[in-house]
């Protein structure tokens, strides 16, 4: 992440930086962002990611995670529209952190020692002050991870810390990306309508009235649709297409 070369993380670190578990939705996300929010001294977070890959012409910034709540909605159009063009710009060129001073702030957030292994935007153009890391995992996948709020100051060691952290949260976005991509392509259609039937409570002679088959074929779909969502039973079948948005 181009930080200084003599600098190496404890085994602490390490181990505070390993995703124990896979994920399976982005709720799961939130308490590690808040404890980052947390480390950052911040007062919100968001996540940001490139949309049309491979097209730069037609390349944004889209905001696809925040906490920044009702009272701050225009917070992401507005900084789109100060830094979003430099910051697609900066991503294809550099994974170094930005940072930048809001209109009630003096400075940027981090040590001035810690400055040179860092990009500084135009401060005073947003009401809060921010630090944002890219992430670049390939031709999908990159965006920014931002903590923002009034008065941070991370120490250099942090800053690393949360550039870290910052990658596996992106890393299990398109993790998540691509197990929903798979599983939509792996179930039909006739697997996806007897699981949203069985989600709403209809017993199997029930579906196979509801969409003139037998019960053995229903029994089946659910079967199948069973195995695809790598579950162990009709219930967490159920449950997992719903988590992963295919039925309601």
């Amino acid at each position: 992440m181009g930080y200084p070369a003599g600098r190496t993380m404890s085994s602490a670190e390490q181990l505070r930086t390993v995703r124990v578990n896979r994920i399976s939705s982005r709720s799961d996300l939130f308490p590690r962002l808040i404890a980052m929010q947390k480390l950052a001294e911040a007062q919100g977070f968001a996540i940001f990611r490139v949309s049309g890959s491979g097209l730069p012409a037609k390349q944004r910034l889209v905001c696809e995670l925040e906490n920044w709540g009702s009272s701050n909605a225009g917070f992401g159009k507005a900084f789109t529209d100060a830094y979003g063009d430099i910051l697609l710009d900066h991503i294809d060129k550099s994974l170094l952190p930005l940072s930048w001073a809001g209109g009630y702030d003096r400075a940027a957030p981090g040590p001035a020692d810690f400055s040179p292994f860092m990009t500084r935007l135009q401060d005073g153009i947003l009401p809060f002050s921010g630090l944002a890391f890219p992430v670049r995992l390939g031709a999908v996948g990159n965006g920014f991870i931002l903590f923002t709020g009034d008065e941070i100051d991370p120490s250099s060691d942090t800053i690393v810390e949360l550039h870290g952290r910052c990658c596996h949260i992106m890393m299990d976005l398109l993790s998540l990306d691509e197990r929903r991509t798979a599983a939509a392509e792996a179930l039909s259609e006739r697997e996806i309508a007897c699981l949203q039937l069985a989600g709403d409570g209809r017993i199997s002679e029930e579906i196979a009235d509801k969409l003139g088959l037998s019960v053995h074929t229903v029994n089946a779909y659910l079967g199948s649709a069973t195995i695809k969502l790598d579950s162990v039973n009709r219930i967490q079948a159920i449950a997992k297409a719903i988590r992963l948005g295919y039925i309601s």
